[in-house]
């Protein structure tokens, strides 16, 4: 299937890489995309002169003040400056063969979630003054990315863990979809992370993600980890602890500490309960490890005052957008449903986790779904000319179980508290 004619702005974030640029410019010239849907977008990082970037393209340069490093605000720049469809994220130290632009922004050009990563290979481009030939000397490719990319078919195979094997240096998405998942972070302020950080929130929000081995782009020398910098270690760990908050991957968070944004959103109903089955089922979710409840009902508030507790991971009313953007699953409780130790997990397990009904005795019932699932389906539902619903068991299916196949039972209206 042939894309679509849209237009493609590549953002280049740069700091003080003037040689470098020129040779990312050049290579610009020589893509055979076609040059009347094609712009550049310099994004200077507060250099102290600023770039010259004489190119046969149109190029606009935007700069902000130098106040450290700022890679993801000034990408977020670059961004806001661009007029095309898509937008493909290119490294100023990082040189694209000719097909490289056709070829990453054909799937966002025909896909509106998509969200692509090119084959970045690594050669001393500054000493051969030139992309490299047959024959030439190579660095080595990350092997981690190489067996990562290749174990899941090129991101075919995604799952809650491919954000890792997404990186800016070489990355692409339709505009409109940038501009919903909100863009880069900009609280990241050192080197590294942002990337996984966006991937982590687009794929939350429903986006496909594809590498495509044939956009090649070459950096300018080794890969991070070929770098001999005894710092590295410091750097990634400091990476790490950026990236825990706002990232819910199970592996980011086995340090026993308790971040702000929950993995699990849960929205218990106060409806048909007593205070003291409020809190039985309550207590029962947040068994579950990084969950945050929201108690909503008229008489919510007034029951959880009831129980004198101090815990920020028990709220009133319902989760705003941005209360949910960075959870992975969503559970939804109505009426008096306990959940047993192996619950959550047989939950997920049912279908891929993506959304699961179980229905009680006395009228109680749980809704167990993905951020992910849920999304994507609002997205398509007008697309598709259904509901949200109807596009969610169009598109992932939806599944209904009985509570004793996942653990979850039904508990007396004035359970017995004392001790």
């Amino acid at each position: 299937m042939d894309a679509p004619a849209v237009s493609v702005s590549v953002v280049v974030p740069y700091y003080r890489q003037q040689s470098q640029l020129t040779m990312v410019l050049a290579a610009l010239e020589r893509q055979d995309f076609p040059r009347d849907r094609l712009e550049v977008i310099v994004a200077d990082d507060g250099s102290p002169e600023p770039p010259r970037v004489e190119c046969a393209l149109p190029v606009t340069v935007v700069r902000q003040e130098d106040r450290g490093f700022r890679a993801a605000a000034v990408r977020n720049l670059g961004a806001a400056a661009a007029t095309g469809d898509v937008l493909c994220f290119l490294d100023a130290d990082t040189v694209p063969e000719p097909g490289y632009v056709r070829a990453l922004a054909r799937l966002p050009s025909l896909v509106p979630d998509a969200l692509t990563v090119g084959r970045r290979r690594h050669a001393d481009l500054t000493a051969l003054g030139r992309l490299p030939a047959p024959g030439d000397p190579l660095l080595d490719e990350p092997g981690w990315l190489v067996d990562a990319y290749r174990g899941s078919r090129d991101l075919l195979d995604a799952d809650d863990r491919s954000y890792r094997h997404v990186i800016s240096a070489v990355m692409c998405c339709r505009r409109t979809f940038f501009d919903e998942i909100g863009g880069f972070d900009e609280s990241f302020t050192a080197y590294g992370g942002e990337d996984w950080e966006l991937a982590h929130r687009a794929w939350l929000a429903g986006a496909v993600l594809a590498h495509v081995p044939a956009a090649v782009a070459w950096h300018d020398g080794p890969d991070w980890a070929g770098r001999p910098d005894d710092r590295r270690r410091d750097a990634k760990n400091g990476e790490a602890m950026s990236l825990a908050p706002l990232i819910t991957d199970p592996a980011a968070r086995r340090h026993g500490v308790r971040y702000a944004v929950p993995d699990v959103t849960a929205v218990v109903h106060s409806e048909g309960h007593t205070a003291a089955s409020l809190l039985v089922t309550v207590g029962s979710v947040l068994r579950h490890g990084d969950v945050t409840v929201w108690v909503d009902g008229a008489e919510a508030s007034s029951f959880v005052d009831t129980w004198g507790i101090d815990d920020p991971r028990v709220r009133i009313g319902l989760p705003d957008a941005a209360e949910t953007t960075r959870s992975r699953f969503a559970v939804e409780v109505s009426g008096r449903a306990v959940f047993g130790e192996k619950a959550f997990a047989l939950l997920a397990e049912v279908g891929a986790g993506e959304s699961v009904l179980c229905t009680l005795p006395d009228g109680a019932a749980v809704t167990h779904e993905t951020w992910r699932a849920r999304r994507r389906a609002r997205r398509w539902a007008s697309a598709l000319g259904v509901d949200e619903d109807a596009a969610l068991a169009m598109l992932f299916g939806t599944h209904s179980v009985d509570g004793d196949a996942v653990d979850v039972t039904t508990g007396p209206l004035r359970p017995d508290l004392s001790w």
